[in-house]
């Protein structure tokens, strides 16, 4: 599929369409997380109190870019759509609603929470060198989002009109600066936390400059027009019902793990800086799942806007069948002991760490196939407007599922800090059981899009 060509995914081969749009994203992905993993691995070399404090404060960060990133979710939902429905100026004056709309949104909550972090990493209940580092850490590197979600703008764009390639290439150029900054800040100039948030801001800020770049000319099919920009009320609205759910599930996900870290900080700094690891690692072990969610969200969205719901179906079921597939011959390799200490050795020479992670790491990798089906079909309900159904999953799952079963192992069975790790594998089973069965509803198959005019006018592709 060439890049930006939608009829590909309206009427060429599933398979082509999902490959070459997951495939940019698996490595996008991948790009990203390195942000974290570089910086996770050159703190473990300095000692586990500094791993500990990213690993603690990580879940904040994490809850403000998941609020605000279902403003860009909503738009690249609503913008897949109008380019599957054929109206390419409706899409150009969505991508315009979407920038300043996270723009306003990033700047106000990076500056609020970098002075809210004292007291944030107090109420963790940090003490010491991890507080201090903590502190340090948080205060620098929230200053990212307004870099983050110029990158995240950019990527919805290009995707929405079936091009992950020059996203990827964006990540890839943040990802070699992160590389070079990490250690010469951190190791050379002993920054320690200080020094990982400073080369994170720098490296992101250098893709997010370029990414402004390209939105903001007027040869891109889809680009920014702040010239006659004026907020647009049913535009808003649609992002609002649309994004809401997603912002509040991803939030109310992050703000659960942010108390598991809490949870977890009980059990030592060692415990904690295993779960960091393990998280990470797992993150790895899931991009292909996550991308070919991503797929099916972009797949999906342009078929439900042209009126070809039977298609989408067929790419949601095509997707997930590989994504279960592919994690379930990844997840039986790295589950195997030593596979997963040789991989958790690598962060960390600390044998408690090791010991702890490599626990974590094998029993979620044993298991990890049923995120193909939970990613998947979250695309499927996103794609079409559904996000409140995948918000009650994401918050049930942490908030009922997950804190309950971590009550029963550890305060009823006293399983220690593998209570942990079961409530996690344990909850994310449940979860992924109710969101297929709703998908068996056929509730997805209700648009709730309803763009304007779409079923008079035949969908046209957009410009290349």
């Amino acid at each position: 599929m060439k890049r930006g060509d939608s009829e590909a995914i309206l009427h060429g081969s599933l398979w082509k369409a999902m490959l070459s749009i997951a495939v940019p994203v698996v490595i996008s992905s991948f790009l990203q997380t390195m942000y974290n993993l570089t910086d996770t691995y050159w703190l473990g070399q300095i000692g586990k109190e500094q791993l500990a404090a990213i690993n603690l404060v990580s879940p904040v960060q994490s809850i403000v870019v998941n609020f605000g990133s279902g403003i860009t979710v909503a738009g690249a939902i609503m913008i897949a759509q109008y380019v599957g429905a054929g109206k390419p100026k409706e899409a150009v004056r969505m991508v315009s609603q979407i920038f300043v709309s996270t723009m306003i949104f990033a700047i106000t909550c990076a500056g609020l929470c970098s002075f809210f972090t004292p007291s944030i990493v107090d109420w963790l209940g940090a003490e010491g060198a991890t507080r201090a580092s903590s502190i340090a850490y948080l205060q620098l590197v929230i200053l990212d989002m307004p870099f983050l979600f110029m990158v995240n703008l950019f990527q919805s764009a290009r995707q929405a009109q079936g091009d992950t390639v020059r996203p990827m290439l964006l990540n890839f150029l943040g990802i070699t600066v992160n590389m070079i900054l990490d250690p010469l800040f951190m190791v050379v100039w002993k920054m320690n936390a200080t020094g990982a948030a400073l080369a994170t801001i720098v490296s992101k800020a250098v893709p997010a400059s370029i990414a402004l770049c390209l939105l903001m000319r007027q040869q891109e099919p889809l680009h920014v027009e702040l010239k006659h920009f004026r907020f647009e009320k049913e535009k808003l609205s649609a992002i609002v019902r649309i994004g809401l759910p997603t912002a509040l599930g991803g939030s109310t996900m992050q703000l659960g793990f942010l108390l598991m870290s809490r949870s977890v900080y009980a059990f030592g700094v060692s415990a904690i800086a295993a779960y960091g690891i393990g998280n990470k690692v797992n993150g790895l072990i899931s991009l292909p799942s996550n991308a070919i969610g991503s797929a099916v969200g972009t797949i999906v969205g342009q078929n439900m806007g042209a009126g070809q719901v039977e298609r989408a179906d067929q790419g949601y079921r095509l997707s997930m069948l590989c994504a279960v597939g592919f994690l379930l011959f990844g997840g039986l390799i790295l589950s195997r002991p030593s596979v997963s200490t040789a991989i958790v050795s690598i962060f960390t020479n600390d044998a408690d760490v090791i010991a702890m992670a490599a626990d974590f790491l094998s029993l979620m990798a044993f298991w990890c196939w049923t995120n193909g089906i939970y990613n998947a079909t979250s695309g499927l309900f996103n794609g079409t407007g559904h996000t409140e159904v995948t918000m009650a999953v994401d918050a049930s799952r942490l908030w009922v599922f997950r804190f309950a079963t971590l009550f029963v192992c550890r305060d009823l069975l006293h399983l220690g800090v593998r209570s942990i790790w079961l409530s996690v594998v344990i909850s994310n089973g449940i979860s992924t059981g109710i969101l297929f069965i709703l998908y068996f509803t056929g509730l997805w198959r209700k648009n709730r899009m309803k763009l304007e005019g779409q079923e008079d006018k035949q969908p046209v592709p957009m410009e290349k």
